[in-house]
C-alpha cells in the first residue's frame, strides 16, 4: 500500500494555530511556503504519520488531531524515515531528513496533558526540501533507496578490509 498525504498544516507563526490547506508551494532551500519556518535554513518542512497519531491516541486515551502537533505534512501510512540524509518524493517535491522530531512541552497545551509522553518517539521527522513543487492532500510519498557506496576504480565495490 502506497502511503499518501493526508492532510498539510501551516502555521503562520510562533504559537499561533496551525491552518489545513489543500496543497502548498514548497520552495527548495527555503521551506513551505505562508509557514513560520520558511526561509530557516534547515527546518523546511515536518512529516508524521497517522498509524503513529492513532498510536499516541490510543495511549493517551484521548484523540491526537494532526493539526494540533504543529507538523506539516500527515500521511497516510509509515513509519516516516528518521535516519540524517535519507530521502523521500511526495508528489515532485523531493526531501532529505534533518533529524527526528521530538515532540515538545507545547503538546500538553495543544492536544491534551500526558501528548508529549504519548507522542515520544512518534513525532516524525525534520526535512529540507532540496527540490521545489507542489504538495498536494493526495500526493504519493516513496522513501526512495539509500545511495549506493561509491565504487573504486574499475568499477567493482570496494572489498571490506
Amino acid at each position: 500500500m502506497t502511503a499518501v498525504v493526508t492532510s498539510i498544516h501551516l502555521a503562520p507563526g510562533t504559537r499561533l494555530p496551525t491552518k489545513a490547506v489543500q496543497q502548498v508551494e514548497a520552495e527548495a532551500g527555503k521551506g513551505l511556503v505562508g509557514d513560520r519556518y520558511h526561509g530557516t535554513r534547515h527546518r523546511h518542512v515536518t512529516v508524521q504519520s497517522q498509524p503513529d497519531l492513532d498510536a499516541a491516541a490510543a495511549d493517551l486515551g484521548a484523540p491526537v488531531p494532526a493539526g494540533a502537533t504543529r507538523r506539516n505534512l500527515t500521511i497516510s501510512s509509515g513509519p516516516v524515515p528518521t535516519r540524517p540524509g535519507t530521502r523521500m518524493r511526495i508528489g515532485d517535491v523531493l526531501l532529505e531528513v534533518v533529524r527526528l522530531a521530538a515532540p515538545c512541552r507545547l503538546m500538553d497545551d495543544y492536544v491534551g496533558p500526558g501528548a508529549m509522553r504519548a507522542l515520544h518517539a512518534r513525532g516524525g521527522a525534520v526535512f529540507r526540501i532540496l527540490e521545489s513543487g507542489t504538495v498536494r492532500v493526495g500526493d504519493a510519498v516513496e522513501v526512495l533507496p539509500a545511495e549506493a557506496p561509491p565504487t573504486a576504480a574499475g568499477g567493482e565495490a570496494s572489498a571490506s578490509r
